[in-house]
């Protein structure tokens, strides 16, 4: 007999609200992780934002702290998004994967990549945050997330740089994840891919700034003329 698949499906909520979704989530039992996990992590931001952040899942900081990139990559993120000329508190950030997933290394608890089925278990969270909030663009932060959207294993150099269409979003773009900067071996290097990665988010900002304009120029277009 085949193993059932795990799953969060069965957690959601029959209205897909934000604030429904997260205190659902809050009790997600959908695969192991939240055995050793602090408490869910939920994604967080304006009803209304028009872009999305994915990563990957919350790191030992953002467990303990039940709150999104709080932590190193967070800061660095918010460090890119304000060169880039976007706005933090205009965008939602959430992850792939809701709970933190680690291995102790010593005292510490060192982070672990989630599996290819813990990803797909989480997958409906993330399907309704974005159903929920209806972003006009989603920028994956890292292969996992990446992976988490597109719905299978992905190359990042094969898609950033450029716009993508998938069910789930009009414009998805790929770029790497903050964590993945801070790792670098060599301060040229973190430079280097630091740099690359505020092109990435500029030219999401490029993309949201003409489909502003476009929304702009279409309404002026069919407007009715005072009489």
């Amino acid at each position: 007999m085949r193993r059932a698949v795990p799953t969060a499906a069965a957690f959601l909520p029959s209205t897909l609200t934000l604030p429904a979704l997260r205190n659902a989530a809050a009790s997600c039992q959908g695969c192991d992780l939240y055995k050793t996990a602090t408490q869910t992590v939920f994604g967080e931001g304006p009803a209304r934002a028009t872009l999305l952040l994915v990563g990957e899942q919350p790191g030992d900081q953002e467990d303990v702290a039940g709150h999104p990139f709080v932590g190193p990559a967070g800061r660095l993120l918010d460090k890119a998004l304000k060169e880039a000329g976007i706005a933090r508190d205009e965008v939602y950030v959430t992850n792939a994967v809701k709970h933190f997933k680690w291995e102790p290394q010593g005292p510490r608890r060192k982070h672990k990549k989630p599996s290819a089925a813990e990803i797909a278990a989480c997958r409906p969270w993330l399907e309704a945050e974005i159903q929920s909030l209806e972003p006009r663009a989603i920028l994956c932060l890292g292969v996992t997330a990446a992976q988490s959207v597109i719905g299978k294993l992905v190359r990042l150099n094969e898609l950033r740089g450029r716009p993508l269409t998938t069910p789930l979003a009009q414009a998805l773009f790929v770029t790497t994840h903050p964590s993945a900067i801070l790792r670098g071996p060599d301060p040229a290097q973190r430079e280097e891919t630091y740099r690359r990665f505020v092109e990435d988010l500029r030219l999401v900002s490029a993309h949201l700034h003409q489909q502003r304009s476009d929304s702009r120029a279409r309404k002026s277009t069919y407007a009715v003329p005072d009489r």
